[in-house]
C-alpha cells in the first residue's frame, strides 16, 4: 500500500536545498551567485576564522554580494550550517566490496572519518539536529552499513554500531580541537602541560587516598602527552573489539 501525504512527511527546505530538490531563487538568482558557491564560501570563512565568524553577512562580504541575496538560496544560517557540514564531510571512501573484512573495512571507515573532521574541525563544533538526510553524510552512513555486511548482525545493531563508532570519533576530534585550544592559548606544548599536570597532581592527590593515580604518576605514564593518532588507534581498537564480540556470538559467523 502506497503511504498517504499524512504518512509521508514534508522534505525540510535545507534536504530538499542539498539534494538539488528546491525550485529556482524566488525573484531570480543573482548573477555569479550558486548554493555550492555560497557554501563554499562559508566554509572558507569557517576554515580561516572559526565557527563562530560565520553569519550570512560575513558570507556576502566574502562573495561580494547583498546579505539579502544570499536569502534568495539559503532560508538561514541553520541551514546554511548543515549545508556546510555536509560538504565538509564529502564523498564517502567508499571503502566495502573492496575485499577487506568487516573490522578492516570498518576501521579505515572510522580513520576516513576522522580525517574528514580533522580538515574541518569546526564541523563537531555544530549542534546535531538528527539524524542524517543530505547527500553525503547518507553516503557516509552507508558505506559503514555496507561494511558489516556477511557480519550477522541484525539491521538494528548495525545502526547502534555506526551511531556507536561515529560518536567515538567525533568526541576523539572535540578533544583533540579544545587541547590543541588550551595548549595555543596557554602558549605551552601538549608535553608542557602533562609534565606540570603530573607535578600538579602529586601536590594535590594523598598517595593514601589516591593509590591507583600514584602508581600511574611513579610509572611517568602522564608526564608526556601521547600522540593523538596514538590514544584514536586504542580508542578505536577497544570499540571494534567490542563489535567483534558481538559478532562472534552469531551463528556462522
Amino acid at each position: 500500500m502506497e503511504p498517504t501525504a499524512e504518512e509521508t512527511p514534508a522534505l525540510p527546505p535545507v534536504v530538499e536545498a542539498a539534494w538539488g530538490l528546491r525550485e529556482r531563487a524566488p525573484k531570480g538568482p543573482r548573477p555569479g551567485l550558486t548554493l555550492p558557491g555560497i557554501v563554499a564560501a562559508a566554509i572558507a570563512v569557517a576554515d580561516g576564522e572559526g565557527l563562530a565568524a560565520v553569519s550570512m553577512s560575513r558570507v556576502a562580504k566574502e562573495l561580494g554580494a547583498a546579505t539579502m541575496a544570499l536569502y534568495r538560496y539559503v532560508g538561514a544560517k541553520d541551514e546554511l550550517l548543515t549545508l556546510m557540514v555536509d560538504a565538509a564531510y564529502g564523498e564517502s571512501p567508499g571503502l566495502s566490496g573492496r575485499g577487506l573484512d568487516w573490522r578492516t573495512a570498518l576501521g579505515r571507515w572510522s580513520w576516513a572519518e576522522r580525517a574528514a573532521l580533522q580538515r574541518h574541525p569546526w564541523v563537531v563544533r555544530v549542534p546535531i539536529s538528527g539524524p542524517p538526510l543530505t547527500p553525503c553524510t547518507l553516503g557516509w552512513l552507508e558505506d559503514g552499513l555496507r561494511c558489516l555486511d556477511g557480519t550477522g548482525l541484525t539491521a538494528t545493531e548495525k545502526m547502534s554500531v555506526m551511531l556507536l563508532l561515529t560518536g567515538y570519533v567525533r568526541n576523539e576530534v572535540l578533544l583533540m580541537v579544545q587541547v590543541q585550544e588550551g595548549s595555543a592559548a596557554s602558549g605551552r606544548t601538549p608535553d608542557e602541560i602533562m609534565s606540570e599536570y603530573a607535578r600538579l597532581v602529586a601536590r594535590v592527590a594523598d598517595p593514601a587516598r589516591f593509590p591507583a593515580l600514584h602508581e600511574v604518576l611513579a610509572s611517568g605514564a602522564i608526564d608526556q602527552d601521547d600522540g593523538p593518532d596514538d590514544e584514536f588507534a586504542f580508542g578505536l581498537e577497544r570499540v571494534l573489539d567490542g563489535v567483534e564480540a558481538l559478532v562472534s556470538r552469531r551463528p556462522g559467523t
